[in-house]
């Protein structure tokens, strides 16, 4: 069992995001393939997906040994939903942040020398690994991508609605269900190993996800103790939840939408679906704010994005016109 003490510090600090990152659901999605205990909420996804990743998966699962902890890849990549930006994270990840992660990774015999490259900054070796992060992104995530970002904004949502009308005890209480218990102070969650975990002002992440299951899994800034730790929610619950998930859309669908609006108010689009600032999104994007405030404001006009301020930020979030154009169906051909 790990126990999160709060603060009356802390609990002023709770904050929602948006999801765990890209990188972190592809492998959360690989450990769902080959693994059990996937649930009714995933079969279609699994019958559909179940085969064709084959050994272009092997550098990832090689840091996803059978016994001990996992690589945490929403510690290397990040929490970007763009797979190009999640890349160049791990690309550029800091070697302390290497060593920290992996050494108590117990890797297999056979793949212990490659880790030992992975470790030291080997560029091939981090080839291999991105190479098999954007097959397997391809396969298994990236043809879910509309309805897993308008899943996550979804719940994103309803969270921050609970926190507007009952504060943060109304959000844990509601976060909490069957994989969390909130016993003020004290939030507690399953875990093989006991532990108890202060915040210490910190405050918490809490951030719905797609393809983890089975519990809600705790996730620490490695490099800045002063960052607040990440609550990863399982959200794919039944059968129910996930049949509207793996409806997915044709390869050409990101193009037609470029094609329409332009690269940039594309991924803007996109990016926003689960509610991004000026900042976010010109850090994500790798543009000027004032050229974000442009295109968000040539959206906005057009119907597709909405934008509010929260204290000093300026957030955007795609409209139901906007999702309805994200949609396959939706999108030209």
């Amino acid at each position: 069992m790990k126990r999160i003490h709060f603060t009356d510090q802390d609990l002023m600090r709770v904050r929602v995001a948006g999801g765990i990152g890209v990188a972190a659901e592809t492998l959360d999605s690989l450990k769902l393939l080959h693994g059990r205990g996937a649930g009714l909420g995933f079969r279609r996804w699994q019958v559909a997906v179940r085969g064709r990743v084959g050994g272009r998966a092997r550098p990832l699962l090689a840091l996803l040994p059978s016994l001990g902890p996992h690589v945490d890849a929403w510690s290397l990549a990040g929490d970007s939903m763009c797979i190009e930006e999640a890349v160049d994270r791990l690309l550029g990840a800091p070697r302390k942040l290497l060593r920290v992660e992996f050494e108590n990774i117990r890797f297999r015999p056979a793949d212990r020398a490659w880790a030992r490259n992975l470790v030291d900054g080997d560029r091939e070796a981090w080839l291999q690994v991105t190479a098999a992060l954007r097959a397997c992104h391809g396969v298994a995530v990236a043809p879910y991508g509309v309805g897993m970002r308008a899943h996550l904004a979804e719940i994103r949502g309803a969270y921050a609605n609970a926190m507007t009308e009952g504060g943060v005890e109304r959000l844990l209480g509601q976060v909490c269900g069957p994989l969390l218990r909130w016993r003020p102070p004290v939030l507690e969650l399953e875990h093989p190993r006991d532990e108890d975990i202060r915040l210490n002002g910190r405050g918490l992440v809490i951030a719905p996800t797609v393809f983890s299951t089975g519990g809600a899994e705790l996730m620490m800034p490695m490099l800045d103790p002063a960052e607040p730790p990440v609550l990863a929610v399982p959200t794919v619950t039944d059968a129910l939840v996930g049949g509207t998930l793996w409806d997915g859309g044709g390869a050409s669908a990101g193009q037609a939408l470029e094609d329409l609006l332009g690269r940039t108010r594309a991924a803007i689009l996109e990016s926003v679906a689960v509610g991004r600032s000026t900042t976010d999104l010109a850090r994500r994007l790798g543009i000027a704010p004032a050229t974000v405030s442009h295109h968000t404001s040539v959206l906005r006009n057009a119907g597709l994005v909405t934008t509010r301020r929260e204290g000093k930020a300026v957030l955007h979030t795609v409209t139901s016109m906007g999702m309805a154009l994200l949609e396959p169906g939706s999108r030209p051909v």
